[in-house]
């Protein structure tokens, strides 16, 4: 199995990779975009256990680990 782990700045916090993003993407002639927001995929192939305790395992990875809980939320989902 494969969890795939979207982490991204929350809606409160200031994304400034975001707004740099959406400057160039206006100067570039890319019109109508209203907000970008930059964030990190992560994939993490996973073994043994089940959809229960892999999705308890991964959550805990995230919230310790792998985002910054104060300023940032993640979502994942295993396949």
């Amino acid at each position: 199995m494969k969890a795939k782990i979207i982490v991204m700045p929350k809606r409160t916090v200031l994304d400034p990779q975001g707004k740099t993003v959406l400057h160039a993407l206006d100067s570039m002639g890319f019109k109508g975009i209203r907000e970008v927001r930059v964030g990190t995929v992560m994939e993490i192939e996973l073994e043994g256990g089940s959809k229960a305790e892999l999705q308890k395992k991964i959550d805990e990875a995230c919230h310790k680990l792998l985002s910054n809980p104060v300023i940032e939320e993640y979502t994942f989902e295993i396949v």
